[in-house]
């Protein structure tokens, strides 16, 4: 552990972005997962409103700057063309 004051202070703020970084990419796995379950389900109904869940979960990360713009923009794209390839 550091000896300075702002190192160790440095260390505990790490920590705590970490853990919520964390925490925000575990609900969208989990959102992108409920998704993927409502596609198998052949459920169209449940996996719309499942997608719509799911890209607010990713946009707000996006906006945090816990995903680059970019990553989140592929994961919706990807959901929403899952999605629209149900019949």
């Amino acid at each position: 552990m550091a000896n300075i004051k702002s190192a160790k202070k440095r260390v505990e703020v790490a920590r705590v972005r970490n853990e919520r970084n964390k925490s925000a990419k575990s609900a969208v796995k989990t959102a992108i997962k409920k998704v993927d379950a409502a596609i198998a389900d052949g459920n169209k109904a449940a996996a719309e409103e499942a997608l719509r869940a799911a890209i607010s979960i990713i946009d707000k990360t996006a906006k945090k700057g816990i995903f680059h713009k970019n990553t989140a923009a592929r994961k919706v794209s990807r959901l929403t063309k899952a999605v629209n390839t149900l019949a």
